[in-house]
């Protein structure tokens, strides 16, 4: 059977955040904090417009590229949150999750010889995607020191003549950064400079914490260079409706749209026509939940402080990624054991690369009831490896 298989994928490692929760989905009395998913439910008014589509018998396929009224709310979105300017009819593509966007993102515009910057610790996808997309990854490991933010001088020691694209993964998951207005400055200047694509995966823009969320492709000569990718499975707490979004210039929005034509033929319909209602209405929603993953947040880093743990603290997504290297073991051998001894779950830092080792990612998506509970056996595994 091997002989029927690709090389290219057997040789690409399954996602080391899932291993961890279908463990523990059959383990008793555990709790896991391990997958990036809202704990909340869908607003009731976007179910709703989801309810009312299908009693209408909306369930039919629309245009490849989405919804013409929800390609014209996401367009009135970004120019309402970022002021960016982009066309309904040719410079949005509504696609089945960021995921999916990432994907014919990165097979539209890669070539076997060009080469991809990908940032780590951060999302799972873009390497093996990138490989997928027969390109080359080119990590740049981010620095604790640096507050895992990308910086100029890493930037240009990655860029080679073969170098196409920067994968720019803020805020991020799992550190929770975020890059301000001046940092993305130096980077767009590189970028110009050396004539990079950049793909800016912002799911998490509407959920940032002090500071407000600045798109890359805002910035003076970044519009016509800049892949935006989004969606609605993190501020709406829309996973399970599978649906994200790409904005981008015309030519490679086109060629997107040609893969996605052909792979998936169009987005579910029903999850669209909830969107709409989601871009229209959503703000308030997205902020209460905002609130609360704020006030999580908030409550980690004061355990973390507490208990002597060293954390950065995060000012972007749901996520914190304390260090555990005092300890001695592994990212993957400190999940085992907590996951074993305390029945809970984190992620080993290595699922997001080679350079999370030393790391966990801890994800605040959940009710503060079940924080208090996983800290507190977090922090009795802790105080015995201390003795």
């Amino acid at each position: 059977m091997k002989n029927f298989l690709s090389d290219k994928v057997i040789n690409i490692k399954p996602s080391g955040i899932r291993k961890f929760f279908d463990i523990v989905s059959e383990m008793k009395d555990a709790i896991s904090l391990g997958v990036g998913e809202p704990d909340f439910d869908t607003p009731w008014h976007i179910r709703e417009e989801g309810i009312y589509a299908f009693e209408r018998g909306k369930t039919f396929y629309t245009s490849n590229s989405g919804l013409k009224d929800l390609r014209n709310e996401i367009s009135n979105y970004i120019k309402r949150t970022q002021g960016i300017d982009y066309c309904p009819d040719d410079e949005i593509i509504v696609t089945v999750g960021g995921s999916e966007a990432i994907d014919i993102a990165l097979r539209a515009v890669a070539n076997p010889a060009d080469e991809v910057i990908i940032p780590q610790p951060s999302y799972v996808s873009y390497e093996p995607c990138t490989i997928l997309a027969g390109a080359a990854p080119v990590i740049i490991e981010l620095k604790a020191e640096n507050e895992f933010k990308l910086t100029p001088e890493e930037l240009l020691a990655a860029v080679t003549p073969k170098t196409k694209v920067l994968v720019l993964p803020y805020p991020n998951n799992p550190t929770g950064a975020v890059m301000g207005k001046e940092e993305l400055e130096k980077i767009a200047k590189i970028a110009v400079e050396k004539d990079l694509l950049v793909l800016s995966d912002e799911i998490y823009s509407a959920l940032t914490y002090e500071t407000e969320h600045i798109s890359i492709a805002s910035l003076p000569g970044m519009r016509e260079r800049t892949i935006l990718i989004n969606g609605f499975s993190k501020a709406y707490a829309m996973t399970g409706w599978r649906l994200g979004y790409a904005c981008g210039p015309k030519e490679i929005i086109e060629q997107m749209t040609k893969i996605h034509q052909f792979a998936i033929m169009c987005a579910p319909t029903i999850s669209q026509y909830a969107a709409v209602e989601a871009l229209k209405n959503g703000d308030e929603s997205v902020e209460q939940m905002r609130k609360s993953y704020n006030q999580r947040r908030r409550f980690l880093i004061h355990k973390f402080k507490e208990m002597g743990l060293e954390c950065f603290e995060p000012f972007g997504a749901f996520y914190v990624f304390p260090c555990i290297k005092e300890f001695g073991m592994s990212s993957e051998e400190f999940a085992t054991r907590l996951l074993r001894e305390e029945k809970v779950a984190l992620v080993p830092g290595t699922a997001f690369g080679e350079c999370g080792e030393g790391f966990v990612r801890i994800s605040y998506a959940y009710s503060i009831e079940n924080l208090k509970t996983a800290i507190d056996r977090l922090e009795n595994f802790i105080r015995r490896l201390r003795g």
